[in-house]
């Protein structure tokens, strides 16, 4: 099976990575090339364009900024898209953005599934994303191999359900890093150590990878990016537009959002962790 991979950013290389260990043929291209350069030292082909690496292959996977930018790179190259191929977006887009992609290439011959990911760069390097699939099922059954050498897959439903879910877990996700990062500050604000209250957690019903990994980032002040908060942003806005769709009020997310925009807006944090909200709390507290 011949692949494409489209992205390789934070997210991408590593995925890349883990399907050339699976012993896929992979073929890489990135808008900045040298992104894409280190996977050739692992046996990726990389390409000068996109068009150029979707020649002929059976799979191409994307994983890019946001839904419009998937959009416009399936109108600039579908004509080099092979029939019968499979369009496989790992982004994370809009629900009406994934089956915008797949009814333009529906015509063309090419299935999709929307496929969006969660686990950040550490579960992409030890290929256990947790992989949401909307699309059709004898599809999803097709691209199983695929999916089991980045992480678990699971079929949710029909076209645009897969980033449904991811809209489902950013949601969880962001309020969970307001409610840890209360905790965190709590507790160093009162004189307890927060490693040791995540390990006195840990098991119970306020433990998560969001307390273990985030709490920890919070407390050392490692911001380095795993998840970009300005990408965090993006989904809590999409979560709340979809909710709109159905007449729904979230008002735990959207007072999660509108801190996060503070921090990606007002503070210059959009290029850190999703954890640096923890530093926004901080603002509040004058400090």
């Amino acid at each position: 099976m011949q692949i494409a991979v489209l992205g390789t950013g934070l997210m991408g290389a590593p995925m890349g990575a883990n399907l050339l260990k699976a012993g896929f043929d992979l073929t890489v291209w990135n808008r900045s090339t040298a992104k894409a350069q280190p996977l050739a030292a692992q046996g990726a082909t990389v390409a000068d364009t996109a068009a150029d690496a979707v020649a002929g292959k059976d799979v191409v996977i994307t994983m890019l900024s946001d839904g419009p930018t998937v959009l416009a790179l399936v109108d600039q190259i579908a004509p080099a898209l092979r029939q019968g191929a499979l369009w496989i977006d790992m982004s994370s887009t809009r629900p009406e953005e994934a089956r915008a992609q797949a009814a333009r290439l529906s015509p063309l011959g090419v299935a999709h599934l929307d496929a969006p990911v969660s686990g950040g760069t550490k579960g992409a390097e030890s290929g256990s994303l947790a992989i949401m699939v909307g699309g059709k099922a004898e599809t999803f059954a097709t691209a199983t191999p695929v999916f089991e050498a980045m992480g678990r897959p699971t079929h949710v439903g029909p076209s645009g359900t897969g980033q449904l879910s991811k809209l489902c877990n950013q949601a969880i996700v962001a309020v969970t890093i307001g409610a840890v990062a209360e905790a965190m500050f709590l507790a160093e604000s009162g004189g307890a150590d927060p490693a040791a209250l995540r390990a006195a957690l840990q098991g119970g019903f306020a433990d998560s990878t969001i307390l273990q990994q985030h709490g920890a980032r919070m407390t050392t002040g490692d911001f380095n990016p795993g998840g970009l908060s300005k990408f965090q942003l993006k989904d809590l806005d999409n979560v709340l537009n979809e909710a709109r769709a159905h007449d729904l009020t979230l008002p735990v997310t959207q007072h999660i959002r509108d801190r996060f925009a503070y921090f990606v807006e007002d503070m210059a944090g959009g290029e850190l962790d999703h954890s640096g909200l923890y530093l926004e709390l901080k603002r509040q507290n004058g400090l």
